[in-house]
């Protein structure tokens, strides 16, 4: 009789994100995300153009630009230009658009990136205890990382995890 391991809970749902993320058709990122409350799998979502809407591989991506004033610990100031899609709804907020407040209470968020600035904010506001994510998004790290911490919220960076190979994207040359 052959023994399995079985996979730790964090993986588990992990790996779930990262299949949602398949469905993106996004060609800078894929992202997925999972509601999770205990052990219950309540929802799933990745990041597109809203439904019915041709999205970015078909009409381009709307990349908007915006400069932010960074200020370091040593108090030099720097304005950072920053890029992103304004095309996409992001992974974070169509999950939030399609689950019930109810069911958010001190749930756990598993996505595939660390939140943006913007669905750092309405996570926070979501009613969700904790945040797990894989990869980083250095642009706003810093600022969401002390707005978890601010509000309580458990926000986990899965450092170790690799994500199922089907799963990965490839980058856009």
């Amino acid at each position: 009789m052959t023994s399995t391991i079985r996979k730790d809970w964090d993986t588990y749902f992990m790996d779930i994100a990262y299949m949602v993320s398949t469905r993106s058709q996004c060609p800078r990122r894929h992202v997925g995300a999972v509601l999770v409350q205990g052990k219950k799998l309540l929802g799933t979502a990745y990041n597109g153009a809203p439904m019915g809407v041709p999205d970015c591989t078909e009409a381009g991506c709307m990349i908007a630009e915006q400069l932010e004033l960074v200020i370091h610990p040593d108090g030099t100031e720097e304005m950072v230009k920053k890029e992103r899609c304004i095309r996409t709804i992001h992974a974070e907020q169509n999950l939030l658009l399609f689950t019930d407040r109810m069911d958010r209470e001190g749930a756990t968020v598993y996505v595939t990136d660390q939140p943006c600035w913007t669905c750092a904010n309405m996570l926070a506001n979501s009613g969700v205890k904790e945040i797990v994510f894989h990869r980083p998004y250095l642009k706003d790290a810093d600022k969401v990382t002390a707005l978890m911490s601010q509000l309580g919220i458990t926000f986990r960076s899965l450092d170790h995890y690799q994500p199922p190979a089907e799963t990965v994207m490839e980058p856009t040359p």
